[in-house]
């Protein structure tokens, strides 16, 4: 049995959200992270300083932590909740109820009584904010503001300031002193951020490393014809080529940025999205980049599928998965390593649904399965690497006890030892050298998400006729002596460090940012219209356009994309053209399932009639959280359902036949949010004759008319009398798939399916209509 390191690599990222030029900032996220996560996180730490792991600090982020440090940031939702309640004009209210409730409902709203009304008052769904603002008064709107910006504040801060639970436990009827109290708290606990991780750095605790500064895909800005290595016939945009100087840019200011905050240049980098290829190594060695990360998948592509998952999910050649490698390109040469897709997943998407300590003995326990498995005389590498803010949002009480339960566990359990990658690597460097990187990233091994698509290709081809018009418009202009700034001295740069083919010189950190008190020194409008060019080159803009993910802020995503292409035009005093005022983003939201258009005449036996569900409402699985892809597939493919008059009808599809898809778990569970309390489990579904029991809080109650059927599907029928629902009542539930007493899949994966308890002239109104 080898000895696991385990390294955690927690990704730290935001988009550049701010318009600089247009002096406005349409998010929160950055803030509301920051006084929740990134914060959270840096504590958790300290609550165990035998921990060691790795974090990664996106540029951009760190960038805008410090402008909201310095009090030099703002956003949207701060403005509209720094108004006083009786102050609000009419759109501020409609604002406050469209967007006030941007939070987990079951974690972060349901479990405080006072937020939980305003959210039953809101009516969403049924009810625009206009029709709803009449239940509002202006006490109501004052608790809104406040509710939101508390409920975003990480749980440990509570146990930390006394004043921060006394607001928390008054719960209501608050005061524009203590919302204004609260606000100005936020900005507080910004202004530890990155002091807490220069603190946990210089001790010794984690090891931080970088991005390219705004977060681009480096294998794309390199060529995008390297999409095709991994999809031989994706349609790329009109321009296949690629702007080598503008990845340069980006890998080297991320590296003099992180310099300059945190004293000393990374070693290590997590390349946006994961995104590798073997021509981007002497772009990342010339920059002092040791190291870098990326998923096992590509590990898979580069070993023609020898290092592998079989269709259980087991490793195939364990030895060969967790250990480091070296990869080399024109006599560069670097360390990387591969993360443990199925485990991250397990914390990214999973162990929320689980108790906490069982969870994080479930993954302990899954780590001593690997060590043994590896036959080797060197620790068994286990990288574990997830977006470290993006998740916790959806665990009860922001994951502290699943954390606290985690961190004891691996800095307690013999044989498993916390590792920070460049620690390991110098400690056990590697021996096997890849002969080629697969350029793929983290999702698939892959680049569909960010090209291929019409939307994609579309935005890729905006972004190109606007920097082609910089490049002809001030493209020379922008040549020259580096900008100088406070504390910078005075260098002639190389060739390389003030660009080439129209590039921008090179500087230290952009504009508007300064890690010390003083005023950075002025841009030029050229270097500004180049440093918009950078921002709309970010992977995230890209993200949310295409059929792969959705949100309720697509169209400001797609504003913002085009805004920062507008303003290098503005920047130099010229009109931007037409097109760049039209969406990109040709569709709504999109439905996250279909419901009922007529009652269902259901025989509860596993088999699959057509035409008994032709009226049922359909949910598919898919990825409903739109900041984080989950790579690892579960079983369950789809969920049919629908009604008669009395009774709820629900039907579970797998990829092959439920009886044998399910042969291997120990309970299928529908469980409800509405009627609360309330679950139906099915234990041993894939046993001969499964039979289901109805719980509520725990305990069995009687289930007389509760029916299971178990072969090609799964259906069940629960009588509407049992839940005590009555028409026109909300039923709100989800489909959870047991393995021990872990939730191994879900459906839908985040969120509910949400519908009504009918009336006997159901299918009259629906005709109507």
């Amino acid at each position: 049995m080898a000895e696991v390191a385990l390294a955690f690599l927690w990704h730290q990222h935001q988009p550049y959200y701010p318009d600089d030029v247009g002096g406005e900032n349409p998010m929160p996220w950055v803030r509301l992270h920051g006084v929740k996560d990134y914060y959270g996180m840096a504590l958790h730490l300290l609550e165990y300083p035998e921990m060691r792991c790795t974090i990664n600090l996106v540029p951009s982020l760190v960038r805008q932590l410090l402008a909201y440090a310095e009090g030099e940031a703002t956003d949207q939702f701060l403005e509209v909740s720094r108004k006083p309640a009786d102050g609000l004009e009419e759109r501020d209210c409609l604002f406050l109820l469209d967007h006030f409730f941007m939070a987990n409902h079951d974690q972060m709203i349901r479990p405080y009584p006072r937020y939980a009304e305003l959210l039953h008052r809101r009516n969403a769904g049924r009810e625009t904010a206009s029709q709803a603002l009449r239940r509002f008064q202006e006490r109501d709107l004052r608790d809104l503001q406040v509710w939101f910006n508390l409920t975003w504040v990480h749980p440990l801060a509570f146990e930390r300031d006394a004043d921060l639970k006394t607001l928390l436990d008054k719960g209501r009827f608050f005061t524009e002193q203590e919302k204004n109290w609260l606000l100005d708290k936020h900005r507080e606990i910004l202004r530890q951020v990155i002091p807490l991780h220069q603190q946990l750095a210089a001790s010794g605790q984690i090891e931080l490393t970088t991005t390219p500064y705004f977060h681009p895909i480096l294998p794309l800005l390199l060529d995008k014809k390297l999409a095709r290595e991994a999809m031989p016939d994706v349609k790329l945009p009109r321009y296949t080529g690629g702007y080598p100087e503008d990845a340069a840019a980006q890998v080297r200011w991320a590296v003099e940025y992180h310099r300059q905050v945190f004293g000393a240049a990374p070693a290590g980098m997590w390349p946006a999205e994961g995104a590798v290829c073997q021509s981007m190594l002497p772009l990342l060695a010339e920059h002092g980049i040791r190291w870098l990360a990326t998923d096992e998948e590509v590990l898979s592509a580069s070993t023609q599928g020898f290092v592998s998952r079989d269709s259980r999910g087991h490793v195939r050649n364990p030895e060969m998965m967790y250990r480091p490698y070296k990869v080399a390109e024109a006599g560069h040469e670097l360390g990387i390593v591969f993360r443990d897709h199925a485990l991250s997943d397990l914390i990214g998407f999973h162990y929320q649904r689980s108790e906490p300590t069982a969870a994080a003995d479930d993954f302990v326990q899954r780590l001593r399965a690997i060590g043994q498995a590896v036959h080797t005389s060197e620790p068994a590498l286990v990288s574990v690497i997830l977006d470290g803010e993006n998740c916790w949002e959806h665990y009860p009480s922001g994951g502290v006890t699943f954390l606290r339960s985690l961190y004891e566990r691996c800095t307690r359990t013999q044989g498993l030892r916390p590792v920070q990658i460049g620690a390991f690597l110098k400690e056990h460097p590697p021996r096997d050298t890849l002969p080629r990187l697969f350029a793929g990233s983290w999702i698939r091994h892959n680049f569909a998400i960010w090209i291929g698509h019409e939307e994609d290709n579309a935005a890729w081809d905006a972004l190109h006729r606007t920097r082609e018009y910089l490049v002809q418009r001030g493209g020379s202009a922008a040549r020259g002596k580096e900008t100088k700034r406070q504390g910078d001295k005075e260098t002639k740069p190389s060739e390389t460090e003030a660009g080439r083919e129209g590039q921008p010189a090179a500087r230290p950190a952009p504009d508007r940012v300064s890690v010390s008190p003083g005023l950075p020194v002025s841009l030029s409008a050229v270097e500004r219209a180049w440093e918009e060019i950078y921002i709309a080159e970010g992977s995230d803009w890209f993200w949310w356009y295409g059929d792969e993910h959705s949100s309720a802020q697509d169209n400001v995503f797609d504003y913002l994309f085009r805004k920062h292409l507008q303003n290098v035009y503005l920047l130099l005093g010229d009109t931007p053209p037409a097109d760049l005022s039209r969406p990109i983003s040709r569709r709504s939201q999109k439905a996250m399932y279909t419901l009922p258009r007529g009652f269902l005449n259901v025989k509860i036996d596993g088999q699959l009639t057509f035409f008994e569900w032709i009226s049922a409402g359909r949910y598919t699985c898919q990825n409903e959280r739109g900041t984080m892809a989950m790579v690892t597939r579960g079983p369950i493919k789809e969920v049919h359902f629908g009604f008669d008059v009395q009774t709820l009808f629900v039907r579970v599809d797998f990829d092959g036949p439920a009886r044998e898809a399910l042969a291997d778990f120990d309970a299928l569970r529908l469980v409800f949010v509405e009627p609360p309390g309330y679950e139906v489990v099915v234990e041993r579904p894939g046993s001969p004759k499964p039979a289901a029991k109805l719980l509520h809080h725990g305990k069995p109650v009687p289930a007389a008319g509760v029916e299971v059927g178990v072969g090609r599907i799964v259906e069940l029928a629960v009588p509407f009398a049992l839940l005590g629902v009555k028409v026109d009542q909300p039923i709100q539930f989800a489909v959870d798939l047991l393995e021990g007493r872990q939730s191994v899949d879900r459906a839908p994966r985040e969120g509910v399916i949400g519908l009504f308890c009918p009336s006997p002239d159901f299918e009259q109104i629906m005709w109507d209509v």
